[in-house]
């Protein structure tokens, strides 16, 4: 990587930052092997060389890079751009990055912008990302500002485009399936009277990945950490074809008070594995 690029991201840095004068400490080969693992070096020379562009056009830049193929199912229960409508679009979330970067370019190219992501703030590092997230740090000191972040994305004239369960897809019982799906998305769309747009993103991460996964989720919990794997999980899966199934829209009216908003969720959950 050339010396003239800036660096977006900078584990020398982030230690520093993180650790103050404790990071002399860290062994050289931990923070090589860190910087690795991110491939820091990709990451920053793809960040320098799409400096100049952001939101849609950004995240298409994204999906040729990974070189992506997206065979995508049901693209007309898309609602029509000029419907004068909002909608919520739900995913599984079944890689952490790859994933994000294809249903952001789809919603993206047909809303000719006008969507928003409910993201971990830790993506709002990525200067063309940003434009088009509402970040949210849901377990830091700052996790009171979690229902505002998400009013502020509804309140908005946007779509919304979110994975309920929150953190990536994990390996439970051999299949490949979310954690849990939260309930915002169902009490939030029907407070704004929005229609939910369920979508399928079929994909996988290593089974490196879904090993440290189990470990972190059981024995660490307070630190994930699998997500120091996402980048290097999302260069294994370059060059790979996606399928992508997109279903009828849901009217909001349906998540009435016969169910609980939790089970109204599973619904939807279910809805999205059929597809």
């Amino acid at each position: 990587m050339s010396s003239e690029i800036q660096k977006t991201i900078d584990i020398d840095k982030i230690l520093k930052d993180k650790m103050g004068a404790k990071a002399k400490f860290v062994p050289s080969f931990a923070v090589k092997w860190l910087k690795r693992i991110i491939h820091e070096d990709e990451v920053n020379q793809f960040l320098w060389d799409t400096r100049g562009i952001s939101g849609t056009e950004w995240l298409m830049e994204c999906v040729r890079y990974l070189d992506m193929t997206l065979k995508i199912e049901g693209l007309e229960n898309l609602p029509d751009k000029n419907d004068g409508k909002l909608y919520t679009f739900v995913s599984n979330h079944p890689l952490g990055g790859q994933d994000g970067v294809a249903l952001g370019t789809i919603i993206g190219k047909h809303y000719d912008g006008r969507f928003r992501y409910l993201v971990n703030d830790l993506l709002l590092n990525l200067p063309g990302l940003k434009p088009v997230c509402i970040g949210i740090n849901k377990t830091g000191k700052q996790s009171r500002d979690f229902p505002r972040m998400v009013e502020a994305g509804f309140q908005s004239d946007n779509h919304i485009l979110m994975f309920p369960a929150g953190l990536n897809s994990r390996k439970i019982n051999g299949r490949i399936h979310d954690l849990e799906w939260k309930k915002t998305f169902i009490t939030k769309s029907v407070e704004y009277q929005r229609d939910v747009v369920p979508i399928f993103f079929g994909g996988r991460n290593s089974e490196r990945f879904y090993r440290i996964a189990h470990f972190s989720d059981k024995y660490v919990r307070k630190v994930n950490i699998a997500m120091l794997f996402l980048v290097d999980e999302m260069y294994r899966n370059v060059g790979k074809t996606f399928r992508v199934a997109i279903g009828k829209p849901i009217p909001w009216q349906t998540f009435d008070r016969s169910r609980t908003p939790m089970e109204w969720a599973k619904f939807v959950e279910d809805k999205v594995y059929e597809l």
